[in-house]
């Protein structure tokens, strides 16, 4: 028999003649009944023994469980710091601008090897540059035509979704076809989460169907059919001074041949997932202290502004009380009371008869016998700026993935490194909220503008004639997935030294890290747009004579030393 070539690699133990190793005897782990479960297993986390986590349970329950019985209070506690807490509203307005910032550009990248079994640089280019400038005709005018209530731009309504994600955990939008003028039909109409519900806002009991799972009917694996959108907001059922029963309406997800007709974008955290919940949610309780704290300490301030000083007396209170006498509340009141008007009319008295004397041109004033003067100050007690603050602040900026920096807007203990190291952490969560959330939003809106234009004969580089390509049984193939496929260019990182930050840019484009294309996006810019730019001035510079000074090596090693030279200033000074 030929030795086993595997016998070298795996030792003497693969061999069929080699002794087999015997298999554990299989054990069934006890159950824990009576007095042992008070021993717990063997993990701390869940110890039964000590005081600070005996009554700590937390049931299991499902995702939907958990979430939907609490989810309208949660939305409402969201929503409610998010209009009176200027740190949280701050936050949401960080995630809108860091996010999407003051134009969400399209970026197309169809996969011409998949529409067409090759590859066509020359039709891409074309293709990119029609759809994207009608599309930005159609989706930023003034008219605001792709809202279906014509109040928002394009990047108006995504920076709304990313508003409402922060707030609610998810987005809801249904797709309108409309006939009223509009250069296109499709247009998005934002819907408030609080109108998907239940039909009748039913409670579901044991028994009752559960394809139905907070206003969302769901097939047997558990992918949505259907949306139960209901006419009115929960809060606006009285028309005319009478109630109106309120109604809903069933809206299935897709047309027949695929096309979308509701937007729903949430993340789940569980299987089995059917709303979002905010991100606000875990740290609502801190949000809420962390308000109170500080309108305490407005009104505190406040009050101690109102008044420069206060008179004081030394006499002992019970003292007083023991000489009023009195056997009922109401008799020590009185007593208190003609006491108190007795005393301070002793005082204004004495005070209105009092001769202050001098010494060296300074008075010395005299106070009724047994009071003193203490001044008082704004500043004295708890201040607003108190490690204590900062701590809530820091838990609050935590929950929303933003910096504490960013979020309270004090640099003052901030150097480079450590904003670069923030500014950082802070920009890997609003990538990964982008492609979540902005970014799908916008994609979604995006494709179905796209197979409108398509089959309306707009886009000559696609004309209506291939429009068959897309379509396979007259349903949305893979194809138009192919043909739609974009990124989009939305706020620039933002750069704390342009120097230095600008150098590395450059480096990775001339060491092949990177592409104009991707450094220029980093920017929020359009690197068509600006080497078109960059071609029109050239030509102008050259029909006018203008000559400009270029950047040589020798001035670049000085702007390089001067850099360092600035750094190694700013280290000596820390």
């Amino acid at each position: 028999m030929a030795a086993d070539p595997f016998l070298d690699l795996l030792g003497m133990d693969a061999s069929p003649s080699s002794a087999r190793a015997v298999p554990p005897v299989t054990v069934q782990v006890p159950t824990v009944t009576g007095g042992d479960r008070a021993m717990g297993g063997g993990y701390e986390a869940a110890d039964r023994a000590d005081q600070a986590l005996a009554m700590w349970t937390s049931p299991l329950r499902s995702a939907d469980a958990d979430i939907l019985p609490d989810k309208d209070l949660i939305d409402g506690r969201a929503r409610d710091m998010v209009r009176n807490d200027a740190f949280v509203q701050g936050a949401a307005n960080l995630h809108k601008d860091n996010i999407v910032g003051a134009h969400f550009m399209l970026n197309t990248r169809p996969a011409t090897r998949a529409i067409f079994g090759k590859e066509d640089d020359v039709w891409e280019a074309e293709f990119q540059e029609e759809v994207e400038q009608l599309w930005d005709l159609y989706s930023e005018s003034p008219d605001n035509w792709i809202d279906a209530q014509r109040t928002n731009s394009f990047t108006s309504m995504v920076r709304l979704a990313v508003g409402i994600h922060l707030a609610a955990g998810e987005v809801l939008a249904a797709v309108e076809w409309l006939k009223d003028g509009r250069p296109f039909s499709t247009a998005i109409q934002m819907l408030d989460l609080d109108r998907l519900s239940d039909p009748q806002d039913r409670v579901i009991f044991p028994g009752d169907r559960a394809d139905i799972r907070g206003g969302i009917r769901f097939d047997r694996r558990g992918a949505p059919q259907s949306y139960f959108i209901r006419t009115e907001h929960p809060s606006d059922i009285y028309s005319g001074g009478f109630r109106t029963m309120p109604g809903w309406k069933e809206v299935p997800i897709r047309k027949p041949w695929g096309r979308l007709q509701v937007i729903h974008i949430h993340e789940q955290v569980r299987p089995d997932q059917s709303r979002g919940v905010s991100e606000l949610a875990a740290s609502l309780p801190v949000q809420k202290m962390s308000q109170t704290f500080r309108k305490v300490n407005v009104q505190r301030a406040v009050m101690q502004s109102l008044y420069a000083a206060a008179i004081t007396s030394e006499l002992p209170t019970a003292e007083i009380f023991q000489r009023m006498g009195g056997t009922t509340a109401d008799d020590a009141q009185v007593a208190v009371t003609d006491y108190a008007t007795g005393y301070l009319a002793a005082v204004a008295q004495y005070a209105a008869g009092a001769q202050g004397m001098r010494f060296d041109g300074a008075r010395i004033p005299h106070f009724f016998p047994g009071t003193k003067l203490e001044m008082l100050t704004p500043s004295s007690g708890h201040t607003l700026g108190m490690e204590f603050e900062a701590s809530l602040l820091r838990y609050i900026a935590a929950s929303t993935g933003v910096s504490y920096e960013q979020l309270s807007k004090d640099y003052s203990s901030t150097n480079y490194s450590s904003a670069r190291a923030a500014m950082t952490e802070t920009w890997k969560f609003m990538i990964a909220r982008k492609k979540l959330v902005a970014d799908r939003f916008a994609s979604l809106i995006f494709r179905l503008w796209l197979e409108e234009a398509i089959n309306k004969n707009e886009i000559s580089t696609f004309p209506k004639r291939k429009a068959g390509l897309l379509y396979t049984n007259n349903v949305l193939n893979l194809k138009f997935d192919a043909i739609s496929r974009c990124e989009w260019v939305g706020a620039s990182r933002g750069q704390i030294d342009e120097l230095k930050e600008t150098q590395a840019a450059v480096l990775r484009i001339t060491n092949g890290l990177s592409t104009a294309e991707d450094e220029l996006a980093r920017l929020g810019k359009d690197w068509r747009k600006v080497y078109r730019q960059l071609k029109r001035e050239m030509a102008m510079r050259e029909a006018l004579g203008l000559q400009f000074m270029q950047t040589d090596p020798q001035t670049m090693a000085a702007m390089n030393a001067l850099s360092a030279n600035d750094s190694n200033d700013k280290k000596d000074a820390a």
